[in-house]
């Protein structure tokens, strides 16, 4: 009977049999860049197979990485578009997507084409409802709260003048915004 971990660079046949159920499991579940797909099957990997070699667990996340592709599950463009769709109805700016996709592991150019389509109007209108700034505001504007308004559309990524435009706007035309991209 073969050693299951030995030392050379090839993985087992048990090794790479658990690497395509372990992706099938991850796929299944939800969708994964390359990147998240490779680190987490190398992450695992080392903590299953005792005496694991540093090729093994390459060879295995590759494998893995491979497989998916193979089989249509991993494709990092789409997961890039779903992904700024999704941050612009969440009310993320297109600068806060861009940089959760690249730490994701997407490409630059790929995360700059995904969100290209984006609107940042209009996430910036979905951030104010969920926070109730600006026409939903709720309480009387001083400028303490405008600061603390501007001062949280900065942190989410929006420039200046978006969130100048989505404070000042008035609360129909806002709520006609949100009712209109809610096909987005």
């Amino acid at each position: 009977m073969q050693d299951e971990t030995t030392t050379g660079d090839t993985p087992t046949p048990r090794m790479l049999s658990w690497a395509r159920n372990s992706t099938v499991y991850r796929i299944e579940r939800r969708m994964h860049t390359e990147r998240q797909l490779f680190d987490a099957i190398a992450r695992k990997a080392r903590e299953k197979f005792e005496d694991i070699t540093d090729e093994q667990v390459k060879a295995l996340a590759d494998f893995a990485v491979k497989f998916a592709y193979d089989n249509h599950a991993l494709d990092d463009r789409a997961f890039a578009e779903i992904s700024s769709r999704s941050g612009m109805r969440s009310g993320r700016s297109k600068r806060a997507v861009t940089q959760r996709l690249t730490r994701k592991g997407i490409a630059r150019d790929t995360a700059a084409e995904a969100v290209e389509q984006m609107d940042d109007l209009f996430a910036a209108v979905v951030l104010a409802r969920k926070r109730a700034f600006g026409p939903f505001r709720k309480a009387e504007l001083d400028d303490k709260r405008k600061a603390k308004e501007f001062s949280a559309f900065a942190r989410a990524g929006f420039s200046f003048d978006i969130a100048r435009k989505a404070l000042a706007m008035p609360l129909d035309e806002a709520e006609e915004m949100l009712e209109a991209g809610r096909h987005l």
